[in-house]
C-alpha cells in the first residue's frame, strides 16, 4: 500500500514535515517514507490534510459510554473499535482509586483481555490511577479509598495485574511512597507523580525510578517561584515526561504552550477521557461519583461541586489545541504519538520510519481524523476513503 500526501509528519526526532510526501507499507510494517515524487503511482493520494503516525493515549478512563474499569469485554471491544475515529491508535485503559480488592480483581480481569486484546486500537495495558494518593489532591477521586502503598499492597497489585499494568500513578510524599516507586519500577511498571502535593525535593522520586508525571497542572502542588512543587520539577527534571490534557479546560492554552516550551520533548498530551466522552450531554459515572455534561460544556464534566471529573477530548482535538495554542504541528504529533510510545518501551509505535508499525492516521486541514489504520489495515472508516 502506497499512500501519498500533501504533507507527512513522520513523529521522529527530527519532527521534520514532508511537503508532499508518502508511505509506503509491505506486509504490515512501514516499508519507506519520503518526500517528493512517489516511487510508483499510489494506492491512495490524499488531495488535502497530513498524514501522521497513529496516536497513542496513555489515560483514558472510558469513552462511549464504557467505564473502562468495569473491564467488560464488550465495552473494552466497543471502545478499541470506535477510538481510531479520534486518531487513537493504541491506548491504555485507566482504573480509578477504588477499593484495593476492586482494583486487584479489575487488574486479573484486564490481564486477560490485554493477553488477548479486541480488534480496533491496540490495548497497550493499564494505567492504573490511584489508590496511593494525596487526600488533599483528590480532584474526582475518592478519599476513602486512598491508601499508603504498604510492599504487601504493591506486591499484590504487581502480581493480579501481570501482563497488563503498565502506568501507576501514586503520590510520593506518602509514606511508603519512594520504596513503591522502586518496586513498581524494578518490576517494569511505568511510575508517575500525581495527585501529589510533594515538594519539588520529594518529587525528586526520579531517584527512585519515577519517570512520568500524571496530568501536568491538575491535582498537584502548583509552580511557586520559592517552591516549584510537583510542576516546577516536572518541567525541569529531564527524566520526567509529563502527561497534559489539552482541552483548554483542564489546562489553559498559555500553560500548554509554557508547559511545550519548559520541557520539549518530554510532554505527551492525553485526554484523561471519561465515560461521558464521545456522548450527548448528560449524566455519567467514574469512580463511583456521578458526573455531569451541561450542554455547551463539552469539555468539562464535572462533579456537583464543580470539580473536572474527566474530559471529553479526542487524540486529534487534543493536538489540534496544542497547535493553536502555539506548538508547532510537528511537535504536537510527536507529544501524541512517539514520545507516549517511548515511555512505555514501544520503539516501533508512534513513528512513521522503516520498520515501524504502519498505524497511520490521515488529519484533514482541521487536524480531525479522518482515516485511520493499524498494522497496515484501514479501521476506520468502515466505508472506502473518499481523498
Amino acid at each position: 500500500m502506497l499512500i501519498t500526501a500533501p504533507r507527512v509528519v513522520p513523529g521522529t526526532g527530527e519532527l521534520a514535515i514532508l511537503e508532499p510526501g508518502y508511505v509506503l507499507v509491505t506486509a504490515g510494517p512501514v516499508a519507506r517514507v519520503g518526500r517528493g515524487a512517489p516511487p510508483r503511482r499510489p494506492d491512495l493520494a490524499l488531495g488535502s490534510g497530513y498524514l501522521v503516525p497513529g496516536l497513542i493515549d496513555l489515560q483514558v478512563n472510558g469513552y462511549f459510554g464504557v467505564n473502562l474499569a468495569d473491564v467488560e469485554p464488550a465495552g473494552w471491544a466497543l471502545v478499541a473499535r470506535r477510538l481510531p475515529e479520534t486518531g487513537t491508535t493504541g491506548f491504555l485503559p485507566t482504573f480509578v482509586t477504588a477499593p484495593v480488592a476492586e482494583m486487584s480483581h479489575a487488574l486479573r480481569c484486564a490481564s486477560v483481555l490485554v493477553a488477548d486484546p479486541p480488534a480496533g486500537a491496540r490495548v497497550l495495558g493499564v494505567h492504573m490511577e490511584g489508590p496511593f494518593l494525596a487526600p488533599t489532591k483528590a480532584g474526582a477521586h475518592r478519599r476513602k479509598w486512598m491508601v499508603t502503598p504498604t510492599q504487601a499492597t504493591v506486591a499484590n497489585l504487581l502480581t493480579a495485574g501481570v501482563g497488563a499494568l503498565r502506568v501507576v500513578t501514586l503520590a510520593t510524599e506518602a509514606e511508603g511512597g519512594l520504596a513503591a516507586v522502586a518496586a513498581l519500577a524494578s518490576a517494569g511498571v511505568v511510575v508517575s507523580v500525581g495527585h501529589s502535593d510533594a515538594t519539588a525535593q520529594q518529587v525528586a522520586a526520579a531517584d527512585a525510578g519515577a519517570r512520568m508525571v500524571t496530568h501536568l497542572f491538575n491535582a498537584q502542588r502548583p509552580l511557586h517561584h520559592r517552591e516549584p512543587g510537583v510542576v516546577g520539577q516536572a518541567l525541569t527534571d529531564p527524566r520526567l515526561t509529563s502527561g497534559l490534557i489539552a482541552d483548554l479546560t483542564h489546562v489553559a492554552a498559555a500553560a500548554c504552550a509554557i508547559a511545550f516550551a519548559a520541557a520539549p520533548g518530554r510532554i505527551c498530551l492525553v485526554t484523561d477521557a471519561s465515560a461521558a466522552a464521545g456522548m450527548a450531554p448528560g449524566r455519567y459515572r467514574l469512580g463511583g461519583k456521578l458526573v455531569e455534561v451541561r450542554p455547551g460544556d463539552g469539555q468539562a464534566p464535572r462533579l456537583a461541586d464543580g470539580t473536572l471529573a474527566g474530559s471529553v477530548l479526542r487524540m486529534d482535538r487534543a493536538v489540534a489545541n496544542a497547535v493553536a495554542a502555539g506548538v508547532g504541528l510537528a511537535e504536537a504529533v510527536a507529544a501524541a504519538a512517539r514520545i507516549p510510545a517511548d515511555l512505555l518501551g514501544r520503539p516501533h509505535l508512534g513513528r512513521l520510519n522503516p520498520g515501524a508499525a504502519a498505524d497511520l492516521v490521515w488529519l484533514d486541514d482541521d487536524l480531525r481524523a479522518q482515516a485511520t489504520w493499524v498494522a497496515g489495515e484501514r479501521v476506520y472508516p468502515a466505508g472506502a476513503v473518499s481523498a
